[in-house]
């Protein structure tokens, strides 16, 4: 179960958010980056765990739970378009700044799970329009290699961007259900690689990433 070892340290230094991306590998749809915040050690709740090892109703579960215990919590949104246009790395940031923006209370520390600082891409370069100005790029950061298996905010914050992420997936199958998004949530699985190859993209596809193009040939 992940501790508050971390947030025990930070929270020296007033609120502290614990941050974590879910859809940045996926062909389609958005990431969604959670945000969750505590201004106090309170204990996590029970069942609280990595959200890729829980099963879609545990995490169903721990939404309310985890709401209840942070002092506030927040999802910000990158379309798949801001991705195409700003490149992964910036729209991450993006929808990292969104989330905190969306936040109740305001942290002083953030604990980021895996290596890289998602307030602050390394360019801030983009391929069309600008992006927004990155108002949260100096938030001191600890970045925690696995933060979601250890960290309890880290953890939190998986789970509700993966809940928020895996609904809006479900819909979206509802309007371009050749793909199997209700499934593989606009992952890369052979289903969906397959439709991509078959029909093309649709307006919810990272359209400057390597899809499979229209009648190429997958193998089986």
């Amino acid at each position: 179960m992940p501790t508050l070892e971390y947030e025990a340290v930070a929270l020296g230094s007033g609120p502290v958010v614990g941050i974590d991306e879910v859809g940045r590998g996926a062909l389609a749809g958005p990431l969604m980056v959670g945000a969750v915040v505590l201004d106090a050690l309170r204990d996590p709740p029970p069942g609280l765990a990595d959200s890729k090892v829980l099963t879609p109703s545990e995490r169903e579960r721990l939404v309310p739970l985890i709401e209840r215990w942070a002092s506030a919590a927040a999802v910000g949104v990158a379309t798949a378009q801001e991705i195409d246009q700003w490149g992964l790395r910036i729209a991450l940031a993006v929808a990292t700044e969104r989330a905190l923006g969306a936040l109740k209370l305001i942290p002083q520390r953030a604990l980021i799970d895996g290596p890289l600082n998602l307030l602050r891409p390394p360019s801030v370069m983009s391929f069309g329009e600008a992006p927004p100005e990155l108002e949260w790029a100096e938030l001191p950061v600890v970045t925690i290699v696995k933060g979601d298996q250890c960290c309890a905010t880290i953890s939190a914050a998986a789970i509700l961007a993966k809940v928020r992420r895996d609904a809006l997936m479900r819909e979206l199958h509802h309007e371009a259900p050749l793909y199997g998004w209700h499934g593989n949530k606009g992952y890369g699985s052979l289903e969906h690689r397959r439709a991509l190859a078959q029909h093309g993209p649709t307006r919810w596809h990272r359209r400057s990433w390597s899809l499979p193009q229209l009648g190429s040939t997958i193998e089986r």
